[in-house]
């Protein structure tokens, strides 16, 4: 047993015996551990199915429990959380970060991000050639020697 997985389990024995909510809808919840700034916009965020409970999409008013997951997108990444505590009202945010686990992993450097594949507006649909360079430059990774993928169409 992990110390994440002991924490949670302290946290449904806590809940148990503190006698809080037995559940949260998962938009007030996001709310109130100020994931969002209001509740609309945590409502709009599960209608658009940026919010997953244990990984399925949630409604804004599915309950969840201490030790569910909720996946959430913000800015094109997804922030992985576990459930430890119920809130309903929205509280500060040092009592906010003890109400979750967050198991997000860090997000990559603008460096390791692979760069944007630009094409020049009104060049048309790329060819057959094109397009198989494109995909040779996004398979072959960060170690990636443009000079030589580019030669070799020039001399094409």
């Amino acid at each position: 047993m992990t110390s994440q997985d002991s924490r949670i389990a302290q946290a449904r024995l806590a809940a148990a015996e503190a006698g809080d909510p037995a559940s949260v809808r998962v938009d007030a919840w996001l709310w109130s551990v100020r994931q969002v700034k209001s509740r609309a916009a945590a409502t709009a965020a599960c209608k658009a199915g940026h919010v997953r409970v244990n990984g399925e999409t949630a409604k804004p008013a599915q309950r969840i429990t201490v030790g569910d997951e909720i996946r959430y997108r913000v800015a094109g990444f997804d922030r992985d959380l576990v459930v430890l505590r119920l809130l309903s009202k929205r509280v500060g945010a040092p009592i906010a970060r003890t109400a979750y686990l967050d198991r997000t992993p860090p997000r990559p450097s603008p460096l390791e991000a692979p760069a944007a594949i630009v094409r020049d507006r009104g060049a048309g649909r790329p060819t057959k050639k094109e397009r198989r360079a494109l995909d040779r430059l996004r398979d072959t990774g960060p170690a990636v020697d443009i000079e030589r993928i580019l030669d070799a169409d020039q001399r094409a």
